[in-house]
């Protein structure tokens, strides 16, 4: 595996927990603590999956994920909330999440999502290769 996964969340603590089980299943990870500097490094290494945090420092999380569908529509955006709400749920699904998690995060559940969303990128590469 040498999918790419972008962590964005300004909790250092989910950062390095994130990365932890993301590297141990082989995956290349890099983090941001802010959107401004997460859609820097989307623009110069487009990841494979995206794991956002709604609630940034700088840019709010919905504002990131409409940014990077500008930049790149498929890349996977998995979305974090710790004060979701049902709303901020069906915003961030309309405005192309792949998903929608809220913490505490379970580490099992972020995997399979990551896991999923990959595969799901690989078989829509191969109906378009055999198109």
């Amino acid at each position: 595996m040498h999918e790419h996964i972008l962590i964005v969340d300004d909790e250092k603590g989910i950062l390095d927990a994130l990365t932890g089980v993301l590297e141990d299943e082989g995956y290349a990870v890099s983090t941001a603590n802010t959107g401004s500097s997460a859609l820097k490094k989307i623009e110069n290494d487009a990841p494979s999956v995206v794991l956002l945090d709604i609630w940034l420092p700088d840019i709010d999380g919905l504002e990131v994920l409409k940014e990077i569908r500008n930049i790149q529509k498929d890349i996977v955006v998995i979305v974090m909330s710790g004060h979701g709400t049902i709303e901020t749920a069906v915003k961030a699904t309309k405005l192309g999440a792949y998903d929608y998690i809220e913490k505490p995060l379970s580490m099992e559940r972020v995997h399979l999502l990551v896991k999923h969303a990959t595969m799901q990128q690989h078989l829509e590469l191969e109906n378009v290769h055999l198109r």
